[in-house]
């Protein structure tokens, strides 16, 4: 554990963005997001259930808590709009601590996501984190492009249901 992802403050405000750590006052927003195929078939695991999103959302909260880093809430400044999810997390499979984003389908095409990304990827360095990775589906072009804008190179790969899972990385400057 790095003391200071403790001690990091948790809110983020980039240009056009606010990321927040989620609060229960987030839940019904995240229901739509996470239960929405459009949104969360590429997800690991996939869309959820409305309780699976009820569950994340507590284990979401309790993270932060413990690790100091998560995922946030984005949203758009100028209109306090909620947009989805970015922020890093810690995979299940034992690959790392990769960065995360879910946008819904309006917000493609405007570089939040890339946006969003590299803010998540800059704290988590900032904060101690010397490798965060970011896996993404061979044929998700667009997940693909944001990981490589903001900085992250192909490293490794893998299959996982059938798909061609690539992984990319980002190593802490110095």
């Amino acid at each position: 554990m790095h003391r200071s992802l403790l001690s990091s403050p948790r809110i983020i405000t980039t240009a056009r963005l606010s990321l927040l750590p989620p609060g229960l006052e987030q839940l019904p927003d995240l229901i739509r997001l996470k239960t929405d195929e459009t949104v969360f078939g590429y997800m690991l695991h996939g869309a959820r259930s409305m309780e699976r999103v009820r569950e994340e959302l507590e284990d979401d909260i309790a993270f932060w808590q413990v690790r100091g880093y998560g995922t946030w809430s984005v949203f758009l400044r100028e209109t306090g709009d909620f947009l989805g999810i970015a922020g890093l997390m810690e995979r299940p499979d034992g690959r790392g601590i990769a960065v995360r984003f879910a946008l819904w389908p309006a917000c493609r095409g405007k570089g939040y996501a890339r946006e969003a990304a590299k803010a998540g990827v800059e704290f988590g360095h900032a904060a101690g984190l010397p490798r965060i990775i970011g896996v993404a589906r061979e044929s998700n072009h667009p997940s693909r492009a944001v990981l490589m804008d903001i900085g992250m190179r192909e490293c490794d790969e893998f299959e996982n249901r059938g798909h061609r899972m690539l992984v990319f990385e980002s190593l802490a400057p110095g």
